[in-house]
Order: structure tokens, then sequence, then C-alpha cells
């Protein structure tokens, strides 16, 4: 197996403070010899507060910020996976479990925790499923990360990544029975696809910076706000472009606007 480099950064404490800060990855080299297996944790359940869970909030990375999915009904991508086993195999994830190189699970950036995928592999036909408990990965264009035990059965392991795709199947919260055992609860659905969607492509301390590109959207049809926004010390103006009423147009225009010059251009949820 050849050894690939992969980043995660997030735990459920430094969500917790999301609010303004921004993380910078660790780069860390793979091998290839896994640790003796252990027992898979049994999985957190979902908070039962009416408060926003730590993961569900808005959170930066190396100057990006990501929203995270208020649902994964109908959700399809095709992109890169990659994989990630030691050395975080024992160290908690995103959304506080301890992470199990063996189980059937995957990090992604904005889908909500405990979303069950069907991942397949678009080279070889293989495909299985996972559930997602942490975030990532924070690596070029990848759209997920998989645990070691699931690149092996999708035979991604020799090449580090492969061509997927993955399709939610339902939201599911473990839940304690009378006997102690446990079980999935899948939750009921809202319609992620009905939202007001943007995408910023730029942000600027300066605020003239920001209307000039403003403008110049405008100018050019697109219809665009400037946002502002206070971060520690430190004030920035958000320029983002109307983007319609589903994710899968606000997609469609992100992918535009990277065409049209705005490599870092991502969607937002308002």
């Amino acid at each position: 197996m050849n050894s690939t480099k992969h980043i995660r950064t997030i735990s459920l404490p430094a969500l917790l403070l999301l609010c303004g800060a921004t993380f910078s990855g660790c780069t860390t080299v793979l091998t290839s010899t896994p640790p003796p297996k252990t027992s898979a944790p049994p999985a957190k359940s979902a908070p039962t507060t009416g408060r926003i869970p730590a993961t569900q909030k808005p959170y930066q990375i190396e100057g990006k910020t990501y929203y995270p999915l208020p649902s994964a009904e109908g959700y399809v991508e095709t992109g890169t996976a990659s994989w990630y086993g030691n050395p975080f195999h024992g160290r908690k994830t995103s959304n506080g479990e301890t992470y199990n190189m063996y189980d059937w699970t995957a990090a992604h950036k904005t889908l909500p925790m405990n979303t069950r995928l069907l991942v397949e592999n678009l080279g070889n036909g293989k495909s299985t499923t996972v559930r997602i408990n942490d975030r990532g990965p924070f690596v070029g264009t990848r759209i997920i990360d998989l645990s070691y035990n699931v690149a092996r059965d999708l035979e991604i392991m020799k090449e580090g990544t492969g061509k997927v795709r993955i399709t939610a199947l339902g939201e599911a919260e473990t839940v304690t029975l009378a006997d102690n055992k446990t079980a999935a609860h899948f939750l009921p659905h809202e319609d992620f696809q009905k939202g007001d969607f943007f995408v910023q492509i730029g942000a600027f301390t300066v605020q003239e910076n920001a209307d000039r590109l403003k403008n110049k959207m405008i100018k050019g049809g697109r219809e665009t706000e400037t946002f502002r926004h206070e971060r520690a010390d430190q004030v920035f103006y958000r320029v983002q472009v109307k983007a319609g009423n589903t994710l899968a147009t606000a997609k469609q225009m992100e992918q535009t606007m990277a065409k049209a010059g705005f490599p870092g251009a991502f969607v937002v949820a308002r």
C-alpha cells in the first residue's frame, strides 16, 4: 500500500469554539500496518435539547467557512474519496465518538452527523454503507474520508483515493432499549432543497474592495450581496452571489463561479 497524506483537525471541543476560531490542519503520513483490532464504541445519542448541536454550526478551516446542511434528504454527490487510519485510530471524532478505523464510518464536511450513506466505487462497481461521524476531508477536492475498513472493502487502499458516488440513505440517532441494547432510530427529514442559497466568492477586510467586486457582479447580471462579519478583533466583508433556492442549483453556481476566476467559491445556505 502506498502511503497517503490525510488531514484531520476537527474535534468536539474545537467545534464549541467555532464562533470566530480558524483552524489549521496537520499533515500525517499513514502507516501500512494497522493496530490491533478493537471493538467499535457505541455511537452517542442525538441531543435531546432544542439547542443546535455544535456539529451543525458553521465552522472555519484555513479561512474557509463550512455550513453543515440541515438534512441529508436526497443528497447525491460524485467525487474523490480518501481514507484515514493511523494515527487517528483511538482519537476523538468531531461528534465526540472515539474513531475506530475498523468500523464502517466516514468524514464529510457538511452532511449531518449519523447520516447513512451508500458509497459506490465507480472504478470497480463495489459498494458499501457508512455512517458519518466526523468532519473532513480538507484536502483538495476530496468529498469524503473513509475509515480503513471501508477503503479496504472498496479496494482503494493501493491508490489511496478513488472516484465514488455517495447517496444519502437517511439519518439515524442511537437509542437505548429497555434491555440496554441499542438500536438505530431514523430521523424525519426537512427538505434542505428549499432554502436561500448563495455562493461566496470573496472576503475582504476593506469594505470598498468588497463593494467593488459586488458592483462588478451586479453589472454582469448576477444578484450579489455583501455581508458584514465580525471575527475576533477583525471585520470581514463577504461577497456572495445569489444561487437560487435548491442545493443543486447552488452547486451549479459554485462550479460556474470557480470557472469564472473564483476557485475558492463555496455554497452558503441561509
